[in-house]
Parts: C-alpha cells; structure tokens; sequence
C-alpha cells in the first residue's frame, strides 16, 4: 500500500515505555492510569482480553484528555481493528502479524504495532506498514535478538513485549529497540489492592532506567 507508515506519538518518543493492562473490568482501569501518568509512563495499552473496554474507551479517554495515549491492544481480527478505532483508540497492538489489521490502521493514521516473533512475520508486519514490530514474546530471545534483526534488516523498528522485566528495560533500549512494554513486572498488583503509590515509583524507575539508556545509546 502507498500510504505513509504512521510515527510514532509525541507520548512514546518522550518516554518509550508502553503500560500493558490486563484487569477483570475496563471499570478498574481509570486509577491504575493515573498513577503510571503520574510516574511518567503515559503509553497505555488497554487490553481486549480485558472485559468492557470498547464500552468505557470513550469515556477513559475524554477523562484523561490529553494526558495520556490510550491504544488498545490483543487485537486479532480486521473488525476488532475498527471497533477499536471508532471507540478512540490512539493506537492498536496485536499478539500476531496480520496485515489487514495494520492497513486498518495505517489507513487511518493511526500507529499500530503487531506481534511477531520471527524475522519472516516481524518483516512482514513492518512492509505492511507498521509504526514498529512488537517482538513478542520478548522473553523467548533477549535484547541480542534486535542485533541479530538489524543485520538483514537495518531500519526494522522493534518493540519488545511478553516478559520484560524493569531490569531488563535499560538492555532493550541499548540494544536498538524503539520502546519497551511492560505488563506484570510493572503493574504488579495494582488491580489486586495494591498500593498505587508503589506502582508510580515503579514507573518511575523503568522511566528513568530507559531515559539514562537512550541518553547512552545516543552519545555512543
């Protein structure tokens, strides 16, 4: 297709970390969002695996304004795409590489982001016309994958997700990859009762590990 790859936002070029949420009800999301903005991680990815969330997107976005991006991901069919899209979504992620959700987006200019995991499907996700490929998961390969990638594909943009651990953050950064998302090790237990205080400091760490790594990366 002709159309220009959507950029990436001013949001994750400011801080390249994407916040993965995974709760019973979109109904929970709201304080959980305000404690990663506080903490600098203003990236939310809003999962369908999660009940309720084309239903209250609207709403969670006209609450946050423009505080935050609110993207939806577990994208995985062409009509969940739109949905999304109609609904607000500020950009879409997918656990599989499928082209027509990427034109869906890329249609809109709206930046999409899908999973993959080898070089044929990350590859094919890219010439679709993704912002980036979401290496998925991560935790399969390790920050030497992005390397090992940039050899027969240098303009390959990549995101890590699935088992990315804070500490592990600052590797993926140095390594090349655009961003990094994070689920679990982030948001421990904030959809259980937990302190959400604890979660801003934890986003705050992984904020500052990635800034001190991309200013590294960039005097190299």
């Amino acid at each position: 297709m002709n159309l220009a790859r959507p950029a990436p936002s001013r949001f994750l070029l400011g801080n390249p970390v994407v916040a993965v949420l995974r709760a019973r009800h979109a109904g929970e999301y709201g304080p959980v969002i305000a404690a990663l903005a506080e903490g600098g991680v203003r990236s939310i990815e809003v999962t369908l695996s999660t009940a309720g969330v084309f239903d209250l997107l609207p709403a969670l976005a006209r609450d946050f304004g423009y505080d935050v991006e609110i993207g939806v991901g577990t994208v995985t069919t062409p009509a969940e795409a739109e949905q999304a899209l109609d609904a607000g979504a500020r950009f879409l992620v997918t656990p599989v590489t499928d082209s027509t959700i990427v034109h869906a987006a890329v249609e809109r200019a709206v930046p999409v982001f899908p999973g993959g995991l080898t070089p044929t499907e990350l590859l094919a996700g890219w010439r679709a016309g993704a912002t980036a490929v979401k290496v998925f998961p991560a935790s399969a390969v390790g920050p030497g994958y992005i390397s090992q990638l940039r050899g027969p594909f240098p303009d390959l943009e990549v995101i890590p997700s699935g088992g990315v651990a804070i500490e592990d953050a600052a590797s993926w950064i140095s390594a090349g990859a655009m961003a990094v998302s994070l689920g679990g090790p982030l948001l421990g237990d904030a959809f259980k009762g937990g302190d959400l205080g604890e979660l801003t400091q934890r986003a705050a760490k992984v904020s500052r590990l990635v800034a001190e790594a991309l200013h590294a990366r960039d005097k190299r």
